[in-house]
């Protein structure tokens, strides 16, 4: 699959928002409260972080709409490419979401349910805006997931019995413009992203792939960039609880070959 040209290499911080306040977990579950999502948008933003991506993690296990209130408070706040998720079931959902304040739409658990809300979104908003965001699971290959790794849903809950690279190359096609690889086994563990799992879709499909779990370390950062051929890094941990800053990261890739935009 061809790949794109070479572009800066993007930091984009990820929000994970519970009851209208900013989250943490490992793996999914031993979630807790660590602040305002607003306050802490805005101080990633003036720190130089590429773009904010806002998860409204229990709204589809809640089976409820996203909290447009947090969205409209975070939008307000940054002048950044701003990415939405959770909870969103139709192209009215992504539309209000877009008229809050954000720029893209991440589908995640819908886009299984109906793999043709992808194709809607897209006509309606533009590829460009819409965001595949896939939870995936480490499983045994098997004639049904042959490349060793499933779909699940429901914030983890739910297994979908789909291969992840053939629904990369299946949400490309359907017409999402960027994918989010977020690997359930490294989530919140900040021991380094899945790297096989990422090179494996970032070399099945030729629209950008953001990867997400597991960063804890700009290291961590500079393999999945290289190695991994990730077009994006997602962070949150290491940001979240201050072991490093934006410009930490950045100074680290830059002087490692890795071109991003310094502020």
């Amino acid at each position: 699959m061809g790949r794109r040209a070479v572009l800066s290499k993007r930091i984009i911080s990820c929000l994970d928002v519970r009851d209208g306040r900013l989250a943490k977990s490992v793996k999914f579950v031993d979630t807790r409260d660590i602040g305002d999502p607003a306050a802490t948008a805005r101080n990633y933003y003036e720190e130089g972080i590429d773009e904010l991506v806002l998860y409204d993690i229990t709204a589809s296990s809640d089976n409820r709409a996203i909290m447009i209130d947090v969205v409209s408070a975070v939008a307000a706040r940054i002048f950044i490419p701003f990415s939405v998720g959770g909870g969103l079931r139709t192209v009215e959902d992504c539309t209000r979401v877009r008229l809050a304040g954000a720029e893209k739409i991440n589908l995640n658990t819908a886009a299984v349910a109906d793999p043709t809300l992808l194709t809607q979104a897209s006509k309606a908003l533009g590829s460009q805006a819409v965001v595949l965001s896939m939870d995936v699971l480490a499983v045994p290959a098997s004639p049904q997931t042959p490349s060793g790794y499933e779909i699940v849903t429901h914030g983890g809950r739910v297994r979908t019995g789909l291969d992840a690279i053939a629904w990369a190359r299946k949400g490309m096609e359907l017409g999402a413009g960027e994918l989010v690889v977020n690997s359930i086994d490294a989530d919140g563990t900040r021991e380094g992203y899945e790297l096989r799992l990422t090179r494996m879709i970032a070399e099945a499909v030729s629209i950008p792939v953001i990867a997400s779990g597991g960063g804890g370390t700009p290291q961590h950062l500079y393999d999945v960039l290289t190695e991994g051929r990730a077009d994006a890094a997602l962070v949150a941990s290491i940001l979240h609880f201050g072991e490093y800053t934006i410009r930490e990261i950045k100074e680290y890739l830059r002087k490692r070959g890795v071109k991003v935009r310094m502020v």
